[in-house]
């Protein structure tokens, strides 16, 4: 009896311990956490709500356009199985809706925003100042990046930025250049950089800004503007027309496909090349465990077919850099901003 009632008992331990075992097997990937000194882990099954991203500019532009396909690629490859919804916030070249995002909850990892360089530019300047920068954000990927292009009517004399600045250097008021962004912003810059590189005045250019690339596109074609800076993504359907000649891109090296016949800055002796990055942003507090998710996710879908045809379609180079990556080229490129800036007396 006594035998029986034992072997009993040690069996119901046995069982106890073969569940807990069980349990912990079972568990999801977590992150670990102090508690009074020592480490405890935590299981966090991430994610497992919709998320939501806020791209800062209007339905249409370029940074929603980025939102909405990222969104669908990672549905399409199953990588994300929550849904994700696109929120516009548009505003102050993207200061109204990076202020938004920063003014809510830092620790939610269910919201995200995707800006471009004005996040730091905005940051930089003198007019319009912005108190956000990446700073305040948690960079998590840096997904495309398109270059700045400078472009003229195809019936202009100017073959080359040689010639353009040369002129420019004589007279830096003779010359109207046209933008789709406030003085001081992406599209200004675009110009300005090459230009006091090359020794041009850059302060007495006469620059007139418009509402957006296509605008400031139909005012040079149209006479009201002997040169546009843009990015050069937005040159396509109009070179493929015959419309406008693009002098110099501001590119590393050369670019394929259309854009193969145009010079980079450096070949034309201009030392100096300019990045437009679109990229992946979460709250300032955002837990590692996020962070981590995004990095593994991201580079899974940039590597899948789905993602190289959203890339084709939409005329992007593939940019794509992870959260450490990016920090490091974002601080890289607010020296550039800064010093652009400042040689334009547009610092703050």
């Amino acid at each position: 009896m006594f035998s029986t009632l034992k072997w009993k008992k040690w069996g119901s331990i046995f069982a106890s311990g073969a569940l807990v075992l069980s349990l912990a097997a079972c568990g999801g990937s977590g992150s670990t956490t102090e508690v009074n000194g020592e480490s405890n882990k935590q299981e966090v099954s991430y994610p497992e709500k919709p998320f939501l991203i806020n791209a800062p500019s209007g339905a249409g532009g370029g940074l929603d356009t980025t939102a909405r396909a990222l969104t669908k690629a990672l549905a399409d490859t199953g990588l994300v199985e929550q849904s994700m919804t696109v929120e516009n916030k548009p505003g102050g070249g993207q200061a109204v809706g990076i202020a938004d995002f920063i003014s809510q909850d830092q620790k939610d990892p269910y919201r995200l925003i995707l800006p471009s360089v004005p996040l730091l530019i905005n940051n930089l300047k003198k007019e319009g100042n912005s108190p956000h920068s990446y700073k305040d954000l948690t960079p998590l990927a840096q997904l495309t990046k398109d270059y700045g292009a400078i472009v003229v009517r195809a019936d202009s004399k100017y073959t080359d930025l040689k010639s353009l600045f040369d002129d420019l250097k004589k007279d830096p008021s003779s010359l109207t250049l046209a933008g789709g962004s406030a003085p001081g912003s992406q599209d200004h810059l675009v110009a300005m950089l090459p230009a006091v590189k090359a020794g041009v005045d850059a302060t007495k250019i006469k620059y007139i800004s418009y509402d957006g690339g296509g605008e400031a596109m139909t005012a040079l074609i149209g006479g009201n503007a002997d040169i546009l800076a843009t990015d050069i993504s937005g040159t396509g359907e109009y070179l493929k027309a015959g419309k406008v000649r693009v002098l110099g891109v501001s590119s590393p090296e050369r670019l394929q496909g259309t854009y193969a016949d145009i010079p980079t800055y450096k070949e034309a002796g201009i030392d100096a090349e300019f990045t437009i990055w679109r990229g992946l942003f979460g709250p300032k507090e955002m837990p590692d465990y996020a962070v981590d998710y995004w990095n593994k996710t991201l580079t899974e879908l940039t590597q899948t077919p789905e993602w190289q045809k959203v890339l084709e379609t939409n005329g992007w180079e593939n940019g794509y850099k992870n959260s450490e990556e990016f920090v490091k080229f974002l601080e890289e490129q607010e020296v550039l901003v800064q010093e652009i800036l400042e040689s334009l007396n547009m610092q703050k």
